[in-house]
């Protein structure tokens, strides 16, 4: 087996955005709010950090403050994927340089590739990482679908050592799960689905709902991994009308609402995203008070 990043809950962290850029005082505070709610890793610029509308000069900027605010207190996976193969080995390059302790590698978007380019590519960003690469497989999202075959090819290499599964599809990730066995860890990438893929062998989640409940979702996660499957049932269930309020519009849009009624600075997210719809977000806010947020 090889060497496990991180166990539990990690949270895909909103980049706290205003008109004039980074807001780097809400983002220290978001931070130490989560490593002291006992959050087990923490993602920047990935998805739900809006890694795609940060300028580069923004997201090594981010990473860096990132890396050096949490301290080693607990992992930093940086977001480092990219369409673009050489850009993603330049990006990772500097996120492994200034500390983070892994990189979240997405399939490539809009161009895509064939499964062959897939091994290709990722092998390409793992050979240039000084640091673990966890994949990431969101085909809703890049129309691109790491299939078990080319999955079970990168985890002979000894610098890919995860798995973010959003794919949705339990059938695709038991065959990766069985094709593949300890040479890879995986990881949810789906809030609904959390219990689901610990149950195939999963080692935890990079979540969205962390955000706002990084202590019960890495309850959840620990839960299941102690032998308490019904506990870790019934919260995955408990917390499903949530989570479903949480995508009911495109991620982040939901979760930067949500973070904002917390306090995290402001409701602001970049174009082409627009801000939630209101009553989206009353509906929200409700399924929040009744998970026991002050908002």
């Amino acid at each position: 087996m090889k060497n496990t990043v991180f166990t539990g809950a990690g949270t895909a962290l909103i980049t706290p955005l205003t008109k004039d850029g980074v807001d780097y005082g809400t983002f220290a505070d978001l931070i130490e709010w989560q490593i002291a709610e006992g959050i087990d890793a923490l993602v920047i610029a990935g998805t739900t950090g809006e890694g795609s509308t940060l300028s580069d000069e923004e997201h090594r900027a981010v990473l860096k403050f990132a890396a050096e605010q949490i301290r080693g207190r607990v992992p930093v996976v940086a977001g480092t994927g990219s369409n673009d193969t050489a850009y993603a080995i330049d990006l990772t390059k500097y996120a492994c340089e200034v500390g983070c302790d892994a990189m979240l590698l997405v399939t490539p978007y809009y161009n895509k590739a064939t499964q062959g380019g897939l091994v290709a590519s990722f092998t390409a960003i793992a050979d240039a990482s000084t640091k673990p690469c966890i994949l990431y497989n969101v085909p809703s999202r890049t129309g691109c679908n790491l299939l078990p075959p080319a999955l079970s090819v990168l985890a002979d290499h000894p610098n890919i050592v995860g798995v973010k599964e959003a794919s949705g599809n339990i059938s695709q990730i038991a065959e990766e799960a069985a094709l593949c066995g300890d040479r890879i860890d995986f990881y949810s990438g789906n809030d609904d689905q959390i219990v689901p893929i610990l149950s195939l062998g999963g080692m935890g989640v990079i979540s969205v709902l962390s955000n706002l409940l990084p202590k019960e979702t890495s309850r959840m996660c620990h839960l299941y991994l102690d032998g308490d499957v019904k506990a870790a049932r019934d919260m995955q269930l408990k917390y499903l009308p949530l989570v479903n309020a949480l995508f009911c519009e495109v991620n982040p849009i939901p979760v930067k609402a949500a973070m904002s009624r917390m306090g995290f600075g402001e409701n602001y997210v970049r174009l082409p995203l627009t801000p939630m719809e209101e009553a989206h977000e009353e509906k929200l806010v409700a399924l929040m008070r009744d998970a026991g947020i002050a908002v």
